[in-house]
């Protein structure tokens, strides 16, 4: 089998320069943009004093002063279309490499055999989403945080033209602040990671619960199922509050810290003024500066918690991406149209379980231990590693294990008895990649043909999620349309009928039969009808097979199978 990972990123910090090294040039775009705007708003109390500074002078003159407007209208301008431009470069890089991280995280939570990592699938739901999206943040978060360092530094500067000390104010005050925020951001950190584990949890058990909902009501433990998912998700909550509360008193320091910067400039400014030791107009300079520079020092101070959270996100997001295979890819292609043994296959119930489908024939497998049904249906499936079992699957003549899953997928089929049912129309359902030519005689041969016809919309009827709009029995007959549309070489059937009635189970047991005709077919079933229609019967009892015959020799002869299927 072969993964989609070639070149897995190894811990978080690889996942964020991976991401920073491919939007280089958004980033350095976005940065160049995000500068000339932090610029652009620093300038303006510049200009605004020199302005000021010149009107006081004695040999003033209109046309130097209609210059110095022009100069503001520039500046205005260039803040508004810097900005417009440099958040659109970045939030598309932004939102691009976010998508390409969800990609990857599904693409590693949908490989056949699961990655061998604790995370359930609502867990791994929350990692190719909420993380995926924090992680990507990184790419904002870097040009924003260099722009943010610009517009310190052209203060400074100018605040040190006019006078060395109100420069040297911003340059020290800024390292404090910086030192006193990159302390509590570990903090933030840590709490962000256990919140994000506690809520992947609490996704996790309510994934769960909402599948097995039915059966939960069915036997009256509905009550301690939610009792269990509002345990995990209060423990969520309290995190969540404590990652509030550490959040609230990071951005409160932040901003008391950044107000008592720009009250220390404007007063020293101040004093410098009232001292003589500046003019009115670097004054008027100085007090636009400590206003203006609070944009900036938000930005500036609140990116370490930005950079802490995006870690977080990307370690999680390593904890999928790094996650070994179960199991050692293969590259090996089936031949064509070919046959289906197992041989010797040792694996929970299953002991020595040995048999063989020639090519084009119908077989139908009576398993008295559903377990048994169950677990040969999930090698087939390949959702058992290969190494996890004794015994060898060989699909045309190849072990399972040598072939790539692409190649597994396109010649061998199995549909489970409870294949799931996706939000869309029932076309999409049937031909999900919407290249079957086969999607009218798999509806037919499915019996689904009533419920297209029930609705004037056809096959673009439209389904909800998992089915909820239909009834078992039409989900499940979906479910077998869509398994006979795939149309491939070797299709295996686990209990395709059991929710659908006798007279129906009956017309659809003779429309496989004739539809997969010339073709491997493999039914794990109980079903008299399916077991008829099949070329021949193998009973599986106590994890091996124990008599071969046809369905009506083996019940004029074998009163345990007769007892077993007969309805």
């Amino acid at each position: 089998m072969t993964t989609l990972d070639t070149q897995r990123p190894r811990p978080g910090s690889d996942i964020l320069r991976t991401a920073l090294r491919r939007n280089l040039g958004a980033m350095a775009g976005g940065t160049v943009l995000m500068g000339l705007y932090q610029a652009g708003e620093t300038a303006f109390p510049i200009a605004l004093g020199l302005i000021v500074e010149h009107t006081l002078r004695e040999n003033r003159s209109l046309a130097s002063l209609a210059v110095a407007i022009g100069a503001l209208a520039v500046i205005i301008t260039t803040v508004s279309l810097s900005w417009r431009f440099g958040m659109r470069i970045l939030q598309k890089a932004n939102t691009t490499e976010a998508h390409r991280w969800r990609v990857r995280v599904a693409a590693c939570g949908l490989q056949p055999v699961a990655r061998d990592v604790d995370l359930k699938s609502g867990e791994v739901l929350t990692i190719a989403t909420e993380d995926a999206d924090q992680t990507a943040d990184i790419v904002e978060v870097v040009p924003m945080l260099i722009s943010s360092l610009v517009a310190i530094v052209v203060a400074a500067v100018a605040l040190g033209l006019a006078d060395f000390r109100l420069g040297l104010l911003v340059i020290v005050g800024t390292v404090a602040i910086l030192s006193v925020l990159s302390v509590m951001s570990k903090r933030i950190g840590s709490s962000t990671r256990e919140q994000q584990a506690r809520v992947a949890r609490a996704g996790a058990k309510v994934a769960d619960l909402i599948t097995g909902l039915r059966p939960l009501h069915g036997f009256g433990g509905n009550h301690a199922a939610f009792g269990s998912y509002r345990k995990v998700s209060t423990e969520a909550k309290h995190q969540a509050i404590t990652v509030a509360k550490v959040n609230g008193v990071y951005a409160g320091t932040a901003l008391a810290l950044n107000a008592v910067l720009a009250a220390a400039v404007t007063l020293t400014a101040g004093w410098l003024a009232f001292t003589r030791q500046i003019n009115i107009g670097e004054l008027v300079m100085a007090v636009g500066l400590a206003q203006f520079i609070m944009e900036p020092l938000k930005l500036f101070s609140e990116m370490p918690k930005y950079v802490m959270v995006a870690r977080a996100s990307a370690e999680r997001m390593a904890l999928v991406l790094n996650a070994p295979p179960v199991t050692a890819p293969g590259a090996e292609q089936p031949a064509a149209g070919g046959d289906l043994e197992v041989d010797c296959v040792r694996h929970g119930p299953l002991r020595d379980l040995k048999f063989r489908v020639p090519a084009g024939e119908f077989v139908a497998i009576a398993a008295y231990q559903p377990r048994a049904a169950a677990d040969l249906a999930a090698i087939l499936a390949v959702n058992v590693p290969p190494d996890a079992y004794e015994g060898v699957v060989r699909v045309s003549g190849r072990d399972l294990a040598d072939l790539s899953i692409e190649s597994v997928r396109a010649h061998l089929l199995v549909n489970p008895y409870d294949g799931e049912i996706f939000a869309g129309t029932l076309r999409s359902n049937i031909d999900p990649s919407g290249t079957s030519g086969t999607v009218p005689e798999a509806v037919e041969a499915s019996m689904l043909t009533d419920v297209v016809a029930l609705h004037r919309e056809g096959l673009d009827y439209a389904v909800r999620d998992r089915g909820a709009n239909l009834s078992g029995g039409q989900r499940q007959r979906l479910s077998l349309a869509r398994a006979l549309a795939a149309d491939t070489d070797v299709l295996v059937l686990h209990d395709p009928t059991t929710a659908v009635d006798a007279v129906t189970e009956q017309l659809i047991a003779r429309n496989i039969a004739k539809l997969r005709k010339g073709r491997t077919t493999l039914v794990i079933t109980s079903s008299p009808a399916l077991l008829d229609a099949a070329d021949r019967v193998l009973v599986l009892d106590d994890g091996v097979i124990t008599a071969e015959d046809t369905h009506r020799n083996l019940l004029a002869s074998d009163e345990a199978y007769c007892s077993a299927v007969a309805r």
